[in-house]
């Protein structure tokens, strides 16, 4: 049996995402973990593999993994027959919506289409609760006629689709609005932090940031129910934040920049990670690790 679409990787972002796109057509979904695939079987229209080279028939691939190392034990090597990549026929589609390296995309988009395979590389933005709703930002980058051809799909998963140029630009664009929104998340919570040093309520100071011009997506979304709530489940973890934000400064050394305020937040969500000392922190436990270094606590 043929599956049009094969659909890897099934973990925070993925589950709802295939929930999603199999309200549109027929998807097999498989996951390292057998059980995840179980969980994505029981929603209408998604069909569990048990097995990854079942997937290679598709005509499209979507990639929903951690990383581009997972990405690559996951395909193998194109030029390999015994691959899951050198399995994929002529004229299949892989799309990687994962937050994968730049350059690296820009190889196994290469590589891929010498086998005539083409590839769009698809990063989110939105965490868990814009997935499950379908409202999720997706960037794609590939070629325009390979775009096209994942819109549909990209759609019934988002309510913000964008070309934003060839293969490996999404991957970029993603890695640097993460660590902008880090860089938002982290200045917040040091501003909230010297506030409530000072003798400044932090609600009270929250709901005047979030009136005035130095508001931003953490001050609006998460640092009120997520830090001063205390329930520390933004849902997209630190260690996973860490490596975005190293692959965004990553790029912009590899460019020949040095810019001072992203290098100085990826030091910061470093020390963060280390001093946590958890295996997977939630992003917002930075506000834990402020309050271990500071003395202040935010949660109220």
């Amino acid at each position: 049996m043929t599956d049009a679409v094969t659909f890897i990787g099934l973990g925070t972002m993925g589950q709802p995402m295939v929930r999603n796109l199999a309200r549109s057509l027929p998807v097999a979904a498989f996951d390292a973990n057998p059980d995840a695939a179980d969980a994505a079987a029981g929603n209408p229209g998604v069909r569990a593999l048990t097995r990854l080279d079942d997937g290679a028939g598709a005509d499209v691939v979507i990639l929903m993994l951690p990383s581009s190392s997972v990405v690559e034990q996951v395909l193998g090597d194109p030029a390999d027959p015994g691959s899951f990549a050198g399995r994929l026929r002529p004229g299949a589609l892989v799309v990687d919506m994962g937050s994968s390296v730049p350059r690296t995309t820009q190889e196994l988009a290469k590589r891929l289409r010498e086998r005539g395979v083409a590839m769009v590389d698809a990063p989110v933005s939105g965490g868990p609760r814009k997935a499950a709703t379908a409202e999720l930002t997706i960037m794609a980058g590939g070629e325009a006629g390979d775009y096209e051809r994942a819109l549909p799909l990209l759609r019934a998963m988002g309510s913000s689709v964008t070309h934003v140029g060839p293969a490996g630009s999404a991957h970029a664009l993603k890695a640097l609005n993460n660590l902008l929104s880090a860089i938002g998340l982290v200045g917040a919570l040091e501003v909230l932090v010297v506030g409530t040093k000072f003798g400044l309520d932090p609600r009270t100071m929250l709901d005047v940031i979030n009136s005035s011009t130095g508001r931003n997506q953490s001050t609006e979304v998460k640092i009120g129910p997520e830090v001063l709530d205390g329930r520390f489940q933004v849902g997209f973890s630190l260690p996973l934040t860490v490596k975005d934000i190293t692959t965004a400064l990553d790029l912009a050394t590899s460019l020949g920049l040095s810019p001072e305020v992203s290098r100085a937040c990826v030091r910061f969500c470093q020390a963060a990670l280390a001093g946590l000392g958890e295996a997977n922190p939630d992003q917002s436990e930075i506000a834990r690790y402020l309050a271990k270094v500071t003395g202040v606590n935010l949660t109220r």
